[in-house]
């Protein structure tokens, strides 16, 4: 498995970047994964911060070296999430759960299947065109799919920003699955947040990445919509691949110490895992950050993780069970 990647976030007007990305993967499974925590509720960056945690933590746990389930992986990881979120929320007596979008993609054996909840995207691209994009749970979006409004409001409606779906909320996320799709060397897949997709247009974003490497064209893009959106402009984030297939490429394999490479996994051990999720989760760098405390976060994270390896250590048994 070969692939180069880029990824970047940038905080552009706003006080605290509450954007979380990252990546994962074995010797045989690619794990992506954006969270855009929801600026209208206490603690988005938290709640984006344990979606992208629980969904490697499950990844690390079951790509032996790849997922048997994609498909139920994906929307067992997502339910983790939401559970986890509203756990946290318990622990600290919060007045209001945190929410956060999130978009995830796993690719294993050429195969990608990916998953969103909310108005993260996914966009599929190949050849400058754009073949498959997540479609956004949000009010807007129902309208134009019913002809209410026309595609333009997307960025215009003053409904754009009202969502029916993400983790956290009161009622069980609805996690949206695409089909399975084949990736040809050449592919792109990008993941990025609202900050991002709501400035730029589609074709323009697919163009920048077919003219372009990603190293190239993703730091161009966010720094295009940062500056197009102006003094208000949201958090900007984006995690690009370009997949070259099962090739060898030169070099060690394992996470880049720079921004981007081209990986590749041929030489990983069958249990080995590597992944960006766990430094790359808590990015705010130089942005002050919202009143609670770091280290509760971190201890949270940390039950978190044993309650959703006891969780899979379950569902392991019971598939072993079924097996028999």
């Amino acid at each position: 498995m070969q692939f180069s990647v880029y990824q970047e976030s940038q905080i552009g007007g706003r006080r605290v970047n509450q954007d979380r990305m990252g990546y994962s993967f074995t010797r045989d499974a690619l794990l992506l994964v954006l969270a855009d925590g929801m600026g209208g509720h206490l603690r988005g960056e938290v709640a984006a911060t344990i979606a992208l945690e629980t969904l490697s933590t499950m990844f690390q746990q079951q790509a032996t070296p790849y997922v048997r389930k994609p498909e139920r992986f994906l929307e067992e990881a997502f339910l983790a999430a939401h559970q986890e979120i509203h756990r946290y929320k318990a622990m600290h007596n919060l007045p209001d759960t945190p929410r956060t979008t999130v978009v995830a993609c796993l690719i294993q054996h050429n195969i990608a299947t990916w998953a969103h909840c909310g108005d993260s995207r996914l966009y599929w691209m190949r050849g400058g065109q754009v073949l498959a994009r997540t479609r956004d749970h949000s009010h807007v979006e129902n309208l134009i799919a019913r002809g209410a409004v026309p595609a333009s409001a997307r960025t215009t409606h003053p409904d754009r920003n009202k969502l029916y779906n993400c983790l956290g909320a009161s009622m069980l996320p609805k996690v949206e699955m695409s089909r399975r799709a084949s990736m040809l060397p050449g592919d792109v897949m990008l993941l990025c947040s609202d900050g991002l997709w709501a400035v730029l247009g589609d074709e323009d974003m697919a163009q920048r990445l077919h003219t372009q490497t990603v190293v190239r064209a993703v730091p161009d893009m966010l720094t295009a919509a940062v500056a197009m959106a102006g003094p208000a402009s949201d958090n900007a984030t984006a995690l690009a691949i370009m997949w070259q297939g099962g090739g060898v490429a030169d070099g060690a394999a394992g996470v880049p110490t720079g921004a981007s490479t081209t990986i590749s996994t041929e030489m990983l051990a069958e249990d080995q895992v590597s992944t960006t999720i766990s430094g790359a989760a808590r990015q705010d760098a130089e942005a002050p950050v919202d009143a609670f405390d770091e280290d509760e976060i971190e201890r949270a994270i940390a039950e978190i993780r044993g309650a959703i390896e006891k969780s899979s250590q379950l569902l392991t048994r019971k598939d072993n069970n079924n097996d028999i």
